[in-house]
């Protein structure tokens, strides 16, 4: 049962502590070795910079899998409990269980006080696209899909992975997914090199996300919510995503919550519209924010509950 015991701790350790503000956490090495590498290899043709984007990501992951992999089994031969403690800890660093909503409740706060200044500065730590102007109801819609879209990428994701292949998979994935969020945009500078790591990305999150909006769904129905509705607008709305995964965990939110999500952004100064998630049977205000938090934290431990009880049962099948 070593597996189930280790999983488990990492998911309480995330519940419990997160990520304590100012520790340090692997992601920023990651992102600082890709930020050096990029500014070095980052040159050249279309073809040489698809090319090296595609290795440098490749490579990295492979980097970080093998470190971690290798890490554990060297200390699994000299002192197990230690090889477990370890594996706990790094499961437990890539999940963002509790760090995903603290940031909603970041937001939340000053923006039920009528602080709109604040709460515009805290979404914008969370989100790419210009907030300095944005209304209550606009960052609410911001926050509300924060939430959603990370709880993919940050929750249900890495867990998937950890189930698989532990500690090292789970980082590979962390790897891939800070990868897209340095070098996966289509702009001038990253549309070549950095196609590989967002096509990566997507097919990493393929199937977490579909999973995600079921599970979504299951948090929903627990909490009393238009089940039906939402699994229509799943339906109907999650392919109209320009992300071939963010659709999915954000149509269901918007179904269950009664609200649209999408429409109208502006990034650098720069407007672009994203295709409405849901219907507008009201406008949005800050009590989504609380409301999309209790579900992603239910719909979290719905995930926990079910990748422990997979575990639990693959090992019985084994014996």
């Amino acid at each position: 049962m070593l597996p189930v015991l280790v999983l488990a701790c990492g998911v309480i350790l995330d519940q419990i502590i997160g990520d304590p503000p100012g520790w340090p956490h692997p992601v920023a090495l990651i992102g600082k070795l890709i930020a050096w590498l990029e500014t070095r290899i980052n040159l050249g043709t279309s073809r040489q910079r698809r090319w090296r984007g595609a290795v440098m990501a490749g490579g990295l992951v492979g980097a970080v899998y093998s470190l971690i992999w290798w890490t554990l089994h060297a200390l699994s031969q000299v002192n197990p409990i230690m090889a477990v403690v370890v594996e706990a800890c790094l499961i437990s660093m890539a999940l963002a269980g509790k760090s995903l909503v603290r940031a909603g409740y970041s937001v939340l706060e000053p923006l039920t006080n009528g602080d709109l200044s604040s709460a515009r500065a805290r979404l914008s730590w969370y989100v790419s696209r210009d907030t300095d102007q944005l209304t209550e109801a606009e960052i609410a819609r911001g926050t509300v899909e924060t939430l959603a879209e990370n709880f993919v990428d940050g929750i249900l994701s890495p867990l998937f992975y950890a189930l698989i292949g532990g500690a090292p998979l789970a980082w590979a994935f962390k790897t891939i997914s800070t990868l897209d969020s340095m070098i996966g945009y289509r702009n001038e500078r990253y549309r070549n090199f950095g196609w590989f790591a967002a096509r990566a990305d997507d097919w990493a999150n393929y199937l977490p996300a579909r999973l995600g909006a079921v599970i979504l769904l299951a948090a929903g129905y627990l909490l009393g919510m238009p089940v039906r509705r939402a699994s229509r607008i799943w339906r109907r709305d999650a392919r109209r995503h320009p992300s071939p995964n963010g659709g999915n965990p954000e149509s269901v939110v918007a179904g269950l919550l009664g609200v649209q999500l999408g429409g109208l952004n502006v990034y650098h100064g720069r407007i672009e519209h994203r295709a409405e998630m849901g219907d507008p049977l009201r406008p949005l205000s800050s009590a989504d924010i609380h409301t999309c938090a209790r579900l992603v934290r239910l719909a979290a431990w719905l995930a926990f509950a079910a990748a422990l009880l997979v575990l639990a049962l693959y090992r019985v099948v084994r014996l």
